[in-house]
């Protein structure tokens, strides 16, 4: 079986345009874009930390990177305008044939 995936909210603020625009990049391969510097992604531990690191390649001494995750429940809660059900699925563990 899988690793187990969780929701995470990535929010950051990088000063300078190219290191910007390199980490939107990244982040844009791993989840939803959902304000100017607030991505959500729903990875497992593993890919979350590959994810770090290609972001920690990028980002400088001045810039700052906050990664929140969310239980379960915390991910059901969120108000989000685009639509609650977005964060309420769960990849399937398993299937029924």
């Amino acid at each position: 079986m899988g690793e187990e995936k969780h929701w995470h909210l990535v929010c950051y603020d990088i000063r300078d345009p190219k290191r910007w625009a390199k980490a939107y990049k990244i982040l844009k391969g791993c989840g939803d874009h959902l304000q100017l510097s607030i991505f959500r992604v729903h990875l497992t531990k593993t890919k979350l930390a590959a994810l770090r690191w290609n972001l920690s390649k990028v980002l400088d001494e001045e810039d700052s990177l906050l990664i929140v995750r969310l239980c379960p429940g915390c991910a059901q809660r969120v108000i989000d305008s685009r639509g609650v059900e977005k964060w309420q699925k769960a990849d399937a563990k398993f299937e029924i044939f």
